[in-house]
């Protein structure tokens, strides 16, 4: 069975950091596309950023330079330290794994940057 577990969110004020994990089980990780997306109440999912298998990165341009992914394949851990929060970041931060037509999803974790 597939998992992917999110951890790492939580209440921040505007200009600080927090760093997501999201362990993955059940696949073979460095397979895998790893990805970060978030969705705001009321808003689509959209994709925050995105690591290949051979480490190559992209990031949405509402976060480039300020949020930075990695990923440690001999933990199958994905990660997304994000600096410089601000409210406009506040959402749910879901983990995607996909090969091929297979794509997995976490459960979520949320964000919120608020003073």
């Amino acid at each position: 069975q597939v998992q992917l577990a999110e951890s790492g969110g939580g209440l921040v004020q505007p200009g600080g950091s927090l760093k997501l994990s999201c362990a993955a089980s059940g696949i073979i990780f460095s397979f895998h596309i790893m990805d970060w997306y978030r969705q705001a109440p009321g808003k689509q999912r959209e994709l925050v950023a995105g690591i290949s298998v051979d480490g190559s990165i992209n990031y949405a341009d509402s976060v480039k330079g300020r949020f930075t992914i990695s990923r440690d394949n001999a933990k199958s851990t994905v990660y997304l330290q994000m600096n410089s929060l601000k409210p406009e970041d506040t959402a749910v931060y879901y983990c995607n794994a996909h090969l091929g037509r297979a794509v997995y999803w976490g459960q979520g974790t949320q964000v919120t940057v608020s003073s």
